[in-house]
Protein backbone atom coordinates (compact mmCIF):
# COMPACT_ATOMS: atom_id res chain seq x y z
CA UNK A 1 0.00 0.00 0.00
CA UNK A 2 1.40 3.33 -1.03
CA UNK A 3 2.12 6.11 1.45
CA UNK A 4 -0.31 8.42 -0.36
CA UNK A 5 -3.15 5.93 -0.06
CA UNK A 6 -2.53 5.50 3.71
CA UNK A 7 -2.75 9.25 4.22
CA UNK A 8 -6.14 9.38 2.42
CA UNK A 9 -7.56 6.58 4.63
CA UNK A 10 -6.31 8.35 7.77
CA UNK A 11 -8.01 11.59 6.74
CA UNK A 12 -11.29 9.73 6.14
CA UNK A 13 -11.12 8.18 9.63
CA UNK A 14 -10.39 11.53 11.30
CA UNK A 15 -13.33 13.19 9.48
CA UNK A 16 -15.68 10.33 10.44
CA UNK A 17 -14.71 10.49 14.14
CA UNK A 18 -15.11 14.26 14.25
CA UNK A 19 -18.58 14.08 12.69
CA UNK A 20 -19.72 11.50 15.25
CA UNK A 21 -18.58 13.56 18.22
CA UNK A 22 -20.35 16.64 16.90
CA UNK A 23 -23.60 14.72 16.47
CA UNK A 24 -23.81 13.71 20.14
CA UNK A 25 -22.80 17.06 21.58
CA UNK A 26 -25.08 19.41 19.57
CA UNK A 27 -27.92 21.05 21.67
CA UNK A 28 -31.47 19.70 21.19
CA UNK A 29 -34.31 21.85 19.90
CA UNK A 30 -36.05 21.97 23.30
CA UNK A 31 -32.92 23.29 24.96
CA UNK A 32 -32.09 25.80 22.30
CA UNK A 33 -35.50 27.50 22.43
CA UNK A 34 -35.62 27.63 26.25
CA UNK A 35 -38.44 25.07 26.75
CA UNK A 36 -38.22 22.24 29.27
CA UNK A 37 -40.03 18.98 29.80
CA UNK A 38 -42.22 19.31 32.91
CA UNK A 39 -42.83 16.13 34.88
CA UNK A 40 -46.15 17.58 35.96
CA UNK A 41 -47.54 17.94 32.45
CA UNK A 42 -49.39 14.67 32.82
CA UNK A 43 -51.33 15.93 35.91
CA UNK A 44 -55.00 16.81 35.46
CA UNK A 45 -54.66 20.56 35.40
CA UNK A 46 -54.96 23.43 33.00
CA UNK A 47 -51.86 25.21 31.63
CA UNK A 48 -50.52 27.62 34.21
CA UNK A 49 -52.19 25.75 37.09
CA UNK A 50 -50.00 23.05 38.56
CA UNK A 51 -52.68 21.92 41.03
CA UNK A 52 -50.18 22.02 43.86
CA UNK A 53 -50.99 23.16 47.39
CA UNK A 54 -48.74 25.35 49.51
CA UNK A 55 -47.45 22.21 51.16
CA UNK A 56 -46.14 20.84 47.88
CA UNK A 57 -48.66 18.02 47.60
CA UNK A 58 -51.00 17.57 44.65
CA UNK A 59 -54.62 18.53 45.24
CA UNK A 60 -57.77 17.74 43.34
CA UNK A 61 -58.31 20.80 41.12
CA UNK A 62 -62.06 20.45 41.64
CA UNK A 63 -61.76 21.04 45.39
CA UNK A 64 -61.56 24.67 46.55
CA UNK A 65 -58.56 25.62 48.64
CA UNK A 66 -59.95 26.85 52.00
CA UNK A 67 -56.89 29.02 52.46
CA UNK A 68 -57.67 30.97 49.30
CA UNK A 69 -60.08 33.89 50.03
CA UNK A 70 -61.33 33.75 46.45
CA UNK A 71 -62.71 30.26 47.06
CA UNK A 72 -64.81 31.19 50.08
CA UNK A 73 -67.72 33.57 50.65
CA UNK A 74 -67.08 36.86 52.39
CA UNK A 75 -67.44 36.16 56.08
CA UNK A 76 -66.15 39.43 57.50
CA UNK A 77 -69.53 40.03 59.16
CA UNK A 78 -71.85 37.04 58.65
CA UNK A 79 -74.65 38.29 60.85
CA UNK A 80 -75.11 41.85 59.60
CA UNK A 81 -75.21 42.50 55.82
CA UNK A 82 -74.21 45.97 54.66
CA UNK A 83 -77.07 46.17 52.17
CA UNK A 84 -80.08 44.41 53.68
CA UNK A 85 -82.37 43.26 50.84
CA UNK A 86 -86.09 43.69 50.69
CA UNK A 87 -88.12 40.52 50.92
CA UNK A 88 -88.03 38.68 47.64
CA UNK A 89 -85.63 41.21 46.12
CA UNK A 90 -82.80 40.54 43.70
CA UNK A 91 -80.27 40.81 46.50
CA UNK A 92 -81.89 38.13 48.63
CA UNK A 93 -78.83 35.91 48.24
CA UNK A 94 -76.63 38.43 50.02
CA UNK A 95 -78.39 37.89 53.34
CA UNK A 96 -76.78 35.26 55.58
CA UNK A 97 -78.58 31.98 56.06
CA UNK A 98 -80.07 32.05 59.59
CA UNK A 99 -79.51 28.31 59.88
CA UNK A 100 -75.75 28.82 59.86
CA UNK A 101 -75.80 31.73 62.27
CA UNK A 102 -74.05 31.23 65.60
CA UNK A 103 -76.37 31.07 68.62
CA UNK A 104 -74.33 33.84 70.26
CA UNK A 105 -74.91 36.18 67.32
CA UNK A 106 -76.97 39.26 68.14
CA UNK A 107 -78.91 38.71 64.89
CA UNK A 108 -79.54 34.97 65.23
CA UNK A 109 -83.06 33.98 64.16
CA UNK A 110 -84.93 31.62 66.43
CA UNK A 111 -88.43 30.49 65.53
CA UNK A 112 -90.38 27.29 64.93
CA UNK A 113 -87.92 26.22 62.24
CA UNK A 114 -84.61 27.43 63.65
CA UNK A 115 -83.73 26.33 67.16
CA UNK A 116 -80.84 26.64 69.59
CA UNK A 117 -78.29 24.04 70.72
CA UNK A 118 -79.67 21.81 73.44
CA UNK A 119 -79.75 23.63 76.79
CA UNK A 120 -78.01 26.66 75.30
CA UNK A 121 -77.32 29.46 77.79
CA UNK A 122 -75.61 32.79 76.96
CA UNK A 123 -72.42 33.47 78.89
CA UNK A 124 -72.93 37.23 79.26
CA UNK A 125 -76.28 37.41 81.07
CA UNK A 126 -76.69 40.40 83.39
CA UNK A 127 -79.47 42.13 85.30
CA UNK A 128 -80.51 45.30 83.43
CA UNK A 129 -81.03 48.28 85.68
CA UNK A 130 -84.69 48.85 84.83
CA UNK A 131 -88.07 48.48 86.46
CA UNK A 132 -89.74 45.04 86.46
CA UNK A 133 -93.19 43.94 87.56
CA UNK A 134 -91.52 41.87 90.30
CA UNK A 135 -88.63 42.50 92.71
CA UNK A 136 -86.84 39.13 92.81
CA UNK A 137 -83.52 38.74 90.99
CA UNK A 138 -84.41 35.58 89.14
CA UNK A 139 -83.53 34.29 85.67
CA UNK A 140 -86.36 36.01 83.83
CA UNK A 141 -84.92 39.35 84.88
CA UNK A 142 -81.67 38.74 82.98
CA UNK A 143 -80.62 39.70 79.47
CA UNK A 144 -77.42 39.56 77.48
CA UNK A 145 -75.13 42.49 78.24
CA UNK A 146 -75.53 44.40 74.97
CA UNK A 147 -79.29 44.01 74.96
CA UNK A 148 -79.49 45.01 78.63
CA UNK A 149 -77.66 48.27 78.00
CA UNK A 150 -79.94 49.04 75.07
CA UNK A 151 -82.98 48.29 77.23
CA UNK A 152 -81.79 50.72 79.91
CA UNK A 153 -81.47 53.47 77.31
CA UNK A 154 -84.90 52.68 75.90
CA UNK A 155 -86.60 52.81 79.31
CA UNK A 156 -84.89 56.14 80.00
CA UNK A 157 -85.99 57.50 76.63
CA UNK A 158 -89.56 56.42 77.29
CA UNK A 159 -89.59 58.21 80.64
CA UNK A 160 -88.48 61.42 78.92
CA UNK A 161 -91.70 61.08 76.91
CA UNK A 162 -93.77 60.39 80.02
CA UNK A 163 -94.01 56.65 79.36
CA UNK A 164 -93.12 54.33 82.24
CA UNK A 165 -92.31 50.79 81.14
CA UNK A 166 -91.64 47.64 83.13
CA UNK A 167 -90.07 44.31 82.24
CA UNK A 168 -92.22 41.22 82.56
CA UNK A 169 -90.06 38.32 81.36
CA UNK A 170 -86.65 38.29 79.69
CA UNK A 171 -84.23 35.32 79.65
CA UNK A 172 -85.82 31.91 80.03
CA UNK A 173 -83.89 28.66 80.32
CA UNK A 174 -84.86 25.62 78.29
CA UNK A 175 -85.96 23.87 81.49
CA UNK A 176 -88.29 26.75 82.36
CA UNK A 177 -89.66 26.84 78.83
CA UNK A 178 -90.36 23.11 79.03
CA UNK A 179 -92.39 23.58 82.20
CA UNK A 180 -94.37 26.48 80.74
CA UNK A 181 -95.00 24.82 77.40
CA UNK A 182 -96.24 21.60 79.00
CA UNK A 183 -98.57 23.62 81.21
CA UNK A 184 -100.04 25.47 78.22
CA UNK A 185 -100.48 22.24 76.26
CA UNK A 186 -102.30 20.65 79.17
CA UNK A 187 -104.57 23.69 79.47
CA UNK A 188 -105.27 24.59 75.84
CA UNK A 189 -104.10 21.64 73.77
CA UNK A 190 -100.93 21.53 71.69
CA UNK A 191 -102.31 23.15 68.54
CA UNK A 192 -103.45 26.29 70.33
CA UNK A 193 -100.44 26.37 72.67
CA UNK A 194 -98.08 26.50 69.68
CA UNK A 195 -99.67 29.76 68.51
CA UNK A 196 -98.35 31.61 71.55
CA UNK A 197 -95.73 29.40 73.19
CA UNK A 198 -92.51 27.98 71.74
CA UNK A 199 -91.45 24.37 71.83
CA UNK A 200 -88.51 24.02 74.25
CA UNK A 201 -85.27 24.89 72.49
CA UNK A 202 -87.04 27.16 70.01
CA UNK A 203 -87.83 30.12 72.23
CA UNK A 204 -86.38 33.59 71.64
CA UNK A 205 -86.35 34.16 75.37
CA UNK A 206 -83.61 31.52 75.65
CA UNK A 207 -81.29 33.76 73.56
CA UNK A 208 -81.30 36.45 76.26
CA UNK A 209 -82.13 38.98 73.54
CA UNK A 210 -85.92 39.11 73.97
CA UNK A 211 -88.13 40.57 76.67
CA UNK A 212 -91.83 41.01 77.33
CA UNK A 213 -92.65 44.57 78.36
CA UNK A 214 -95.66 46.22 79.98
CA UNK A 215 -96.60 49.48 81.63
CA UNK A 216 -95.22 50.11 85.10
CA UNK A 217 -98.55 49.14 86.65
CA UNK A 218 -98.31 45.66 85.13
CA UNK A 219 -101.83 45.80 83.71
CA UNK A 220 -102.37 43.78 80.53
CA UNK A 221 -98.89 42.28 80.92
CA UNK A 222 -98.37 39.77 78.09
CA UNK A 223 -102.06 40.03 77.21
CA UNK A 224 -103.80 41.17 74.05
CA UNK A 225 -105.23 44.24 75.81
CA UNK A 226 -101.71 45.67 75.99
CA UNK A 227 -101.98 46.49 72.27
CA UNK A 228 -104.26 49.45 72.93
CA UNK A 229 -102.15 51.08 75.63
CA UNK A 230 -99.97 54.18 75.31
CA UNK A 231 -96.99 52.06 76.25
CA UNK A 232 -97.58 49.74 73.28
CA UNK A 233 -97.97 52.72 70.96
CA UNK A 234 -94.69 54.21 72.18
CA UNK A 235 -92.88 50.90 71.71
CA UNK A 236 -94.18 50.46 68.17
CA UNK A 237 -92.91 53.92 67.27
CA UNK A 238 -89.56 54.01 69.07
CA UNK A 239 -88.09 50.51 69.65
CA UNK A 240 -86.00 50.67 66.48
CA UNK A 241 -84.12 53.69 67.80
CA UNK A 242 -82.64 51.44 70.48
CA UNK A 243 -82.00 48.34 68.37
CA UNK A 244 -85.23 46.46 69.11
CA UNK A 245 -88.09 45.20 66.94
CA UNK A 246 -91.65 44.11 67.69
CA UNK A 247 -90.90 40.48 66.97
CA UNK A 248 -94.44 39.30 66.28
CA UNK A 249 -96.26 42.17 64.56
CA UNK A 250 -99.93 42.32 63.74
CA UNK A 251 -101.01 40.58 60.54
CA UNK A 252 -97.80 38.56 60.23
CA UNK A 253 -98.82 35.34 61.99
CA UNK A 254 -98.54 33.28 58.79
CA UNK A 255 -94.91 34.38 58.54
CA UNK A 256 -93.74 34.33 62.16
CA UNK A 257 -95.94 31.47 63.33
CA UNK A 258 -97.15 33.43 66.36
CA UNK A 259 -100.10 35.69 67.00
CA UNK A 260 -99.64 39.42 67.46
CA UNK A 261 -97.60 40.21 70.58
CA UNK A 262 -97.03 43.97 70.94
CA UNK A 263 -95.25 43.37 74.25
CA UNK A 264 -92.56 41.00 72.91
CA UNK A 265 -89.51 42.92 71.71
CA UNK A 266 -86.26 41.49 70.42
CA UNK A 267 -82.82 43.10 70.25
CA UNK A 268 -81.08 42.83 66.85
CA UNK A 269 -78.93 46.00 66.83
CA UNK A 270 -79.76 49.47 65.53
CA UNK A 271 -78.98 48.97 61.84
CA UNK A 272 -81.14 45.92 61.28
CA UNK A 273 -83.85 47.16 63.66
CA UNK A 274 -84.10 50.45 61.77
CA UNK A 275 -84.36 48.65 58.45
CA UNK A 276 -86.99 46.17 59.67
CA UNK A 277 -89.11 48.88 61.28
CA UNK A 278 -88.91 51.22 58.28
CA UNK A 279 -89.90 48.44 55.89
CA UNK A 280 -92.57 47.07 58.22
CA UNK A 281 -91.28 43.53 57.84
CA UNK A 282 -90.41 40.63 60.13
CA UNK A 283 -87.07 39.02 60.91
CA UNK A 284 -88.14 36.12 58.68
CA UNK A 285 -88.74 38.51 55.78
CA UNK A 286 -85.43 40.21 56.44
CA UNK A 287 -83.66 36.88 56.07
CA UNK A 288 -85.91 35.95 53.13
CA UNK A 289 -86.79 32.78 55.04
CA UNK A 290 -89.71 30.53 54.21
CA UNK A 291 -92.81 31.56 56.19
CA UNK A 292 -93.13 29.42 59.29
CA UNK A 293 -96.72 28.37 58.67
CA UNK A 294 -95.99 26.97 55.19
Amino acid sequence: MSKKFKIIILLIVVIAVGWGIGKYTSPSASESNGSNINVGDNLQGEPGNTGESDGGGITDPAVADPSDPSDTPDSSNPSEPSNPPESGGDNAGSVPDPISAEPDSITVMVNKQYGLPDNYKPTDLVYPDVRFTFKEKIEKRMMRSEAAKALEKMFAGAEEDGIYLAGVSAYRSQATQTTLYNRYVERDGEEKARTYSAVPGYSEHQTGLAIDVSGSDGKCAAESCFGGTKEAEWLAKHVGEYGFIIRYPEGKQDITGYKYEPWHIRYVGKDIATYINEKDITLEEYYDAIPVSK
